[in-house]
């Protein structure tokens, strides 16, 4: 069983910057895209950033320059650095992976449970 776990929400005055970091952990062959979607409270999901294993990354346009994202593939980690915080980007940060179980022939998109991130003064 695989299991994404996130870390490193909380609340933060605008212009702040705050680190998230997903663990996976399990029976894990391997790990493709990993990923940070937002939700905030009345709106859609949405992708904030992307990476490949190889380290290619995407962005929304929104967090272009503000956000990094990275990826530790020996510790199964990505993280997303974001800095220059605006009360915008307050939401629920979930954690996305496509991962390939141990004897699997197929990858398997995983979820993790979300944090919290309120931008506000």
């Amino acid at each position: 069983q695989v299991q994404l776990v996130e870390s490193g929400g909380g609340l933060v005055q605008p212009g702040g910057s705050l680190r998230l970091s997903c663990a996976a952990s399990g029976s894990i062959f391997n790990i493709d895209t990993m990923g940070w979607y937002r939700q905030a409270l009345g709106n859609q999901r949405e992708l904030v950033a992307a990476i490949t294993r190889g380290g290619t990354t995407n962005y929304s346009d929104s967090v272009k320059g503000r956000f990094t994202i990275s990826r530790d593939n020996a510790k199964k980690t990505v993280y997303l650095q974001m800095n220059s915080l605006k009360p915008e980007d307050t939401a629920v940060y979930s954690c996305n992976a496509d991962i390939r179980n141990l004897g699997a022939p197929y990858t398997t998109n995983y979820w993790g449970q979300g944090t919290q991130v309120t931008v506000s003064s």
